[in-house]
């Protein structure tokens, strides 16, 4: 039998779930918006100016005055930007540019924000994933794959030489010197071409599955004449290489693989002894009362779905659909890597760095 207090805590706990809720409808349509201001180049306009009024915004950002108004209404009631009445100008205070630009490789929420608009966008075959099991179809993978894209391009590029370079001991200096260097999943090259850039001495292979992205990063690297770097359509688990590299990375790539386990067996094959294994996975933990404590913890699992209907042929003994933290230890160490860290770093939220040595000799 009910009890008076039983539907009292009952009606309380209703009530508050009502305004959590409502609270996530506001920001729910406040994170579109959001998106919107990043794609059209709204919050660029916005961080280039002290302060300017909707026509001004909206002539600079080469966009219809009408649409930019509702959004700066819409910025405004949210608490992203500051409006003046008397003048009719906005503002983008320098605290909230800091989080929304890509600048000074500091965390951008740009593509966080992208997968939630993404997301919708695909709610449909989602659904239909759902019902009847996965891939996406082969139209949605490739946008999936260009917001994947524009990830790595924020969590590496912005990041590349103040934060995940420098977690390697003395890496930037064997760069310097000249190492052997290959990055699985390399997509348009943008890592590679940079580094290649940045270190002349060293020599540097690119491989990934996608022949248009293949294509993509040759022609970057032909543009930019560079002569020390190699970009080859390759399936990630048939790297077929022999101690041929002192350093393989893999940027937010294991997880997206269907033979993930293999993948590292042949980076393990793959590294000279002594050599460095860099991999940017999800922060993910087996464990959800870990996971829980991320601040962005119910982003990281809906990216985890919606990134595992990219998943063609799933390996059951690998169990990709439950790729964590744990299981990538725990499989690099029973491959036989050593020395194996995990690094959070400031400018990406959702991901961690690892690194892991290969032992100078089999009896190490």
């Amino acid at each position: 039998m009910m009890t008076d207090t039983a539907l009292t805590v009952g009606l309380e706990t209703s009530t508050h779930f009502e305004d959590r809720l409502q609270q996530m409808i506001n920001q729910g349509s406040l994170t579109l918006m959001l998106s919107i201001g990043f794609r059209t180049g709204l919050f660029e306009v916005l961080g280039s100016v002290d302060a300017a009024t909707c026509e001004e915004i909206a002539a600079r950002a080469g966009l219809q005055t009408r649409y930019v108004e509702d959004w700066l209404t819409v910025m405004h009631t949210g608490g992203i930007l500051e409006y003046d009445p008397l003048f009719q100008t906005y503002r983008l205070p320098l605290e909230q540019a800091a989080l929304l630009l890509q600048r000074g490789g500091m965390h951008s929420y740009a593509t966080s924000v992208q997968w939630v608009s993404l997301s919708g966008k695909l709610e449909d075959e989602i659904v239909s994933c759902f019902r009847a099991g996965g891939p996406l179809p082969a139209d949605l993978l490739t946008q999936l794959q260009s917001q994947l894209l524009e990830d790595h391009s924020v969590s590496i590029m912005n990041g590349l030489f103040k934060h995940v370079l420098p977690i390697v001991p003395s890496l930037i200096m064997q760069l310097c010197e000249g190492s052997d260097v290959l990055d699985l999943g390399c997509g348009s090259g943008q890592t590679l071409i940079e580094l290649a850039r940045t270190f002349p001495a060293s020599r540097f292979v690119g491989y990934d599955s996608s022949a248009f992205l293949i294509d993509k990063a040759r022609r970057s690297a032909d543009d930019e004449q560079l002569e020390n770097v190699t970009f080859i359509q390759r399936d990630l688990a048939e790297i077929h290489a022999i101690e041929a590299f002192d350093l393989i990375m893999a940027f937010d790539v294991l997880q997206d693989q269907s033979r993930p386990i293999r993948v590292l067996d042949q980076v393990f094959t793959a590294l000279r002894p002594e050599g460095t294994f860099l991999m940017q996975d999800l922060a993910r933990s087996r464990h959800r009362e870990i996971n829980l404590q991320h601040p962005l913890a119910a982003l990281l699992y809906s990216i985890s779905c919606l990134r595992s209907m990219a998943i063609t042929e799933p390996d059951q003994s690998a169990d990709n659909s439950r790729w964590c933290q744990e299981m990538a230890l725990q499989t690099l160490e029973e491959i036989g890597f050593t020395a194996i860290d995990v690094h959070a770093l400031p400018h990406d939220l959702v991901s961690d760095y690892l690194i892991a040595r290969k032992p100078g000799s089999p009896a190490s």
